[in-house]
Formats: structure tokens, sequence, C-alpha cells
């Protein structure tokens, strides 16, 4: 398999890995095809019918995942892409978001692989801009979680940004969160934090805290970010006022909602943390439109 220029371009574009896209889209395809053919596409489509595949939307939302899709195609064989939106732009019902020209059986071949990643990368797109408008003018942003599909982190994560949101840690290794269990393991909060800054003492380390004690506590002890915790809003707007006063970032977490997202937000937090971006994103609904001939 070889990316094509313009999915090199495309990728480049988005600052996504082209290796990392490049394997994966390899995998759907290997996936679906399980060491056989397309048996249906090459009972019943000539091998040398040439068609255009349109990737049209059936809802209103935001688009992500365009370069992913043309890694698929490109990893069935070689098309011509015509046109493509630009990932994170607002798409309405009946816009075609991407246009690939080739033989039929190529497109009919990779259509569902690229229509799963790119109906599941958009509909995090558009979830996360909801919450993102949600909180608009507020100050907060909108952050992800490592509450992600094993192995698509990467992109789940780029999707959330072509919706406005911004990313937490990639990996366990890039900061640190202590959490309630840690704390427990370690013997209290303050030793938690204390114990993580002598061990590596150059990373960000964030401390999750269920009350304003707490928070009080962690602030005096250095902590650099404090995850506030299924807070009621009188508590949290406390606890920023404690974070705020010694320049610490604070990030809301826990029973947080659409409908609350605002509310929220206005406590003075920096961040709305939101697993439900990545882990419950129902779809956007998008669908391939075939026309034949060149």
């Amino acid at each position: 398999m070889t990316l094509s220029p313009e999915t090199l371009a495309a990728l480049a574009e988005a600052d996504l890995d082209a290796s990392y896209v490049e394997t994966l889209a390899a995998a759907a395809i290997e996936e679906d095809l399980a060491g056989g053919v397309d048996v249906t596409s090459t009972a019943t489509v000539p091998a040398d019918l040439q068609g255009t595949a349109a990737f049209v939307c059936r809802a209103d939302g935001v688009v992500a995942g365009i370069p992913v899709a043309m890694a698929v195609l490109d990893a069935v064989g070689e098309a011509e892409f015509l046109t493509r939106s630009a990932d994170g732009s607002g798409v309405q019902r009946g816009v075609s978001v991407l246009e690939v020209r080739g033989p039929v059986r190529l497109l009919l071949t990779a259509e569902r692989s690229a229509l799963n990643l790119l109906c599941h990368l958009s509909g995090i797109a558009t979830v996360t801009r909801r919450w993102a408008d949600a909180v608009a003018g507020t100050g907060a942003h909108i952050r992800d979680t490592r509450k992600t599909t094993p192995g698509l982190r990467l992109l789940e994560k780029y999707a959330v940004r072509c919706g406005g949101g911004v990313n937490h840690r990639m990996s366990l290794s890039d900061a640190a969160l202590v959490k309630d269990n840690h704390v427990i393991a370690a013997g209290g909060v303050a030793a938690a934090f204390d114990a993580v800054r002598r061990e590596f003492p150059d990373l960000e380390v964030e401390v999750e805290c269920d009350t304003v004690a707490q928070v009080r506590e962690v602030v005096a002890a250095g902590a650099d970010l404090v995850l506030l915790d299924n807070m009621s809003l009188p508590d949290m707007r406390a606890a920023v006022e404690v974070c705020r006063a010694a320049g610490v970032m604070t990030e809301a977490s826990g029973g947080l909602q659409l409908d609350n997202a605002r509310a929220v937000a206005e406590t003075g937090v920096d961040f709305l943390s939101i697993g439900a971006l990545t882990h419950s994103a129902p779809v956007l609904d998008l669908g391939v439109d075939l026309r034949l001939g060149t």
C-alpha cells in the first residue's frame, strides 16, 4: 500500500501521522476482506467499470476524518480525489464532503471501512462542537479524556480538536493525574502529589479533589492543575477562587451535561472534562452515492 500524494498532503494539513494512518487503513481493509476478496463486488461489477463515489452527509454536523477515509481508499487501489471538505468545517444534510473517481470495485470495497471511520470521527467532532458552543465566551475549554477506543486514540482526540475542543494527555506517560485510588495507595492527597513530584519533577501534576479542603491542601503542596470531581457549583466556585489566587488551573469533571455546561463554565473553571466526547458520541450519518462512468 502506498498513500497518494493527495492523501499525504491532506494528512500533513491535519498534522496526522501518515505512518499510523496508513497502518490503520490497511488493517481496516484487511479485516473486511479477511484474506479473501469482496465477493459481491467481484461478481457483480465489471473489472473495467469506472465511477465516482460521493460521501454525502445525511445530517448536519461537523466533519472530521476526511484524510483517513482517503487513506482507506488508497489501501484498496489507485483512485482520483476530486473534491474534499476541510476537517472541522460545519456541514449540512445533502452536502458531499469527499468525491473520488476510480474503478467501481475499488470504491465499493473501500466504502464501508472508510465510512465507519469517517462517521465515527465526524460524530465526535459534532458532539464536541455542541459542548464548545455551550460554553462559548466563558473562557472555559472543553477537554477530552483517555476514555478512547484502543488503537484509535490519536484519531479520536484529533476529532475533538476538529470540533473545537482541546486535548488532555495522550498517554499515561505524558503527565501525572493523581486520582482517588492513587490517594488511597499513597496515604493521602498531599502524599500522593509529593510522591509524583519527587519521582517525575519535570512533569505536570494534576490532582483530583472531592472537597475544597483537599483543594487547599494540594494547592499548598504545589499542584499544577486541580481536577474538581463531582463538586456542587458553590464548592466549585470556592475551589476556583483558591486555585486562581495561587495561579493554579482547574478542571471540572463528573456529572456534566450539555444543559449544565454553561453554569459550570461560569464558575471560572479552565476546563470541562467530558469523557462522553469519545466514548459515547453517536456517529454522524454519511453515505456513499455512486455515479457510473468517467
